[in-house]
């Protein structure tokens, strides 16, 4: 009998392209194990942050998650954007014939982040937009069982930081002229809270500040990556104790991937942003 594969992630990716920093969803070298990626044709940012697909776009959306579970054989599923939240039902209606865990949103840690804490305490939710997030609130209690909407829950908008407003754009963002923005950020919010006690970043391009935070407040930061390998991890060999030689080693390469090479040539079509290679 041959070994077990190593653990892998799948990454269900809007239609919009940009260059992803190391830390960001988007970037393999984020990752210490395999990751895919299959974009949606036509579920564009807006799309997902109306929180509704047309019938075609979440077909589309239906074949590429079956095209990460039977596929790549992926044992986890995410998004590149925090707003999939609003699909995390659909994403879990799909039959599947292996256990395949689907983690839409860091937000899905908000709980245990909660139980960890004393009844007091409160926690910052950095997003791109405070506003958006709000309006997403319905959505994601219907979703995940549990609100956002919470005195305990500071939600901060990182609209206004300079330089970040490139993520809304769909421009690389620099990480360097924006850290020491999401640093004040957090330390302005801190001198007002005292509470606070934790940190949740929920916008899948706010990873790449998560040590620069952590330095700065001395708390824990948990965010989309961290949610990604928490549930990676249930997968994965432990090799200090219990069976061993079971499981392959990760080979400590990531596939290439260029912007759309998953997509079906009859669904190229569908695609708002067209990928520079076909």
């Amino acid at each position: 009998m041959g070994l077990k594969s190593a653990p892998t992630l799948g990454v269900i990716r809007l239609d919009y392209d940009y260059p992803p920093a190391c830390g960001d969803i988007d970037c393999p070298d984020t990752y210490g194990y395999d990751v895919y990626y299959k974009v949606v044709p036509g579920l564009t940012f807006e799309m997902a942050q109306s929180g509704k697909m047309t019938a075609d776009v979440q077909k589309r959306f239906i074949d590429s998650v079956n095209w990460l579970i039977n596929t790549k054989k992926v044992n986890v599923i995410t998004g590149d954007c925090g707003f999939m939240v609003y699909f995390q039902e659909v994403a879990l209606s799909i039959p599947k014939h292996q256990p395949v865990c689907m983690v839409m949103s860091s937000l899905l840690q908000l709980k245990s982040i909660q139980a960890t804490l004393s009844p007091n305490d409160e926690i910052i939710v950095m997003t791109a937009n405070g506003v958006a997030l709000g309006n997403m609130a319905p959505a994601f209690e219907k979703a995940c069982g549990f609100s956002i909407v919470d005195p305990r829950i500071k939600v901060l908008g990182c609209e206004n930081i300079p330089g970040f407003e490139a993520v809304a754009l769909g421009q690389k963002v620099d990480v360097a002229k924006v850290q020491p923005g999401m640093v004040k950020l957090v330390n302005d919010t801190l001198k007002k809270s005292p509470n606070v006690k934790a940190i949740l970043l929920e916008c899948t391009e706010l990873p790449p500040y998560a040590n620069a935070i952590r330095e700065c407040s001395g708390l824990p930061v948990w965010d989309v990556i961290s949610a990604c390998n928490y549930v990676v991890s249930a997968f994965l060999n432990e090799p200090r104790y219990g069976k061993q030689g079971w499981q392959a080693d990760w080979d400590q390469v990531q596939d290439s991937y260029v912007f759309g090479q998953n997509v079906q040539a009859s669904n190229k079509v569908y695609l708002v942003n067209k990928p520079a290679k076909q």
